[in-house]
């Protein structure tokens, strides 16, 4: 199969799963997640029309996206690895949405760029509802109390919430703990799911689902 093949058998798939889910498909975003791929292994995707794309890293994204943008102006750039606070400028030129929102000194760094720049992403919390100590994002007990923090002290404007569920459990409860911290913080906006599990992440309410490998395939990570 093409790299366009899997991004069309995906892209049936997640439309399976909407109606299975009785969701309208309008409200599923699929971002495409091209971390350690090329700009020309990027650009037939492009070519296919797709416009929502996902990265891990400011550095590597910084390099290889603004010229693919100044082809196709119109398309949308997720971060959704971890963000250093000192990385929150070239973040901000290089990204649309921020992800990975996911503590105080970031939320201040964030929001000193937004009024200098006058650039305003979109920025999700990321919730870490494994409570893996390895993983970026703030903790399901902590997260009110955050999101209130980016909201009346830093005046920022909160799409949503994301999560990454351990990869030895079962993703359901995590998606499901997810959409409740969303609902009680009235946000509306879910980034869950993978390429295991975007499925799952429908039927629970996601609104942002990251496909990686499914469309890509597998990844030559350099040691």
């Amino acid at each position: 199969m093409t790299i366009t093949d899997r991004l069309n058998a995906t892209k049936a798939a997640l439309a399976l799963a909407a109606t299975d889910s009785k969701r309208d498909l309008k409200d599923i975003t699929l971002i495409c997640v091209t971390k350690t791929f090329s700009t020309h292994e990027i650009e037939p995707l492009l070519e296919a029309g797709h416009r929502v794309f996902g990265e891990n890293r400011v550095q590597e994204a910084s390099g290889k996206w603004p010229s693919l943008r100044a082809s196709y102006p119109n398309l949308e750039l997720h971060l959704i690895g971890p963000l250093q606070s000192n990385k929150t400028r070239e973040a901000i030129e290089t990204f649309d949405t921020i992800q990975s929102l996911d503590r105080e000194k970031l939320a201040y760094a964030i929001a000193e760029e937004i009024s200098r720049s006058k650039k305003h992403p979109k920025l999700f919390v990321q919730i870490n509802t494994g409570a893996e100590p390895q993983k970026a994002g703030t903790l399901p007990q902590e997260a009110d109390k955050f999101i209130k923090i980016c909201r009346e002290t830093y005046n920022l404007k909160l799409e949503g919430l994301m999560c990454v569920p351990p990869v030895n459990e079962q993703a359901a409860p995590h998606f499901a703990l997810l959409r409740e911290i969303a609902c009680r913080n009235n946000l509306t906006q879910l980034s869950m799911g993978m390429s295991s599990d975007f499925e799952i992440a429908i039927q629970l309410g996601a609104t942002f689902v990251r496909v990686g490998s499914k469309i890509m395939g597998q990844r030559d990570y350099v040691t």
